[in-house]
């Protein structure tokens, strides 16, 4: 059984910064990809961010390119989203996702393996 647990949303001015945390438990951590995903209100949900298994590659959505990171932590089973410089059009509810493939050139599919969700507002 996988499990994902976000954290670290919240309500933020524009220009700030937020660090989002997924906790995996369930399988051996550094067997899979894990992304984040968002979905803001009246939109479909997209691809922001994703790390390989080892750490060693990362992949971003245009949007978010230069102002977000990504990351990941064995030893704690978490993966991090650092999100700088953010802009209202950040403003989503962001899942993490396991499972997928996320590494194309093309669209991002997301795994079956979904956290519930933590919100990000961010004020003008």
């Amino acid at each position: 059984q996988v499990q994902l647990v976000e954290s670290g949303g919240g309500l933020v001015q524009a220009g700030g910064s937020l660090r989002l945390s997924c906790a995996a438990s369930g399988r051996t951590f550094n067997e899979y990809q894990i992304a984040w995903f968002r979905q803001a209100t009246g939109k479909e949900r997209e691809f922001v961010a994703a790390i390989s298994s080892s750490g060693s590659s990362t992949k971003y959505a245009d949007s978010v390119k230069g102002r977000f990171t990504i990351s990941s932590d064995n030893a704690k089973n978490t993966v991090y989203l650092q999100m700088n410089r953010l802009k209202s059009e950040d403003t989503a509810v962001y899942y993490c996702n396991r499972g997928g493939y996320y590494f194309t050139n093309g669209p991002k599919s997301p795994g079956p393996y979904w956290g519930q969700g933590t919100q990000v507002t961010v004020s003008t």
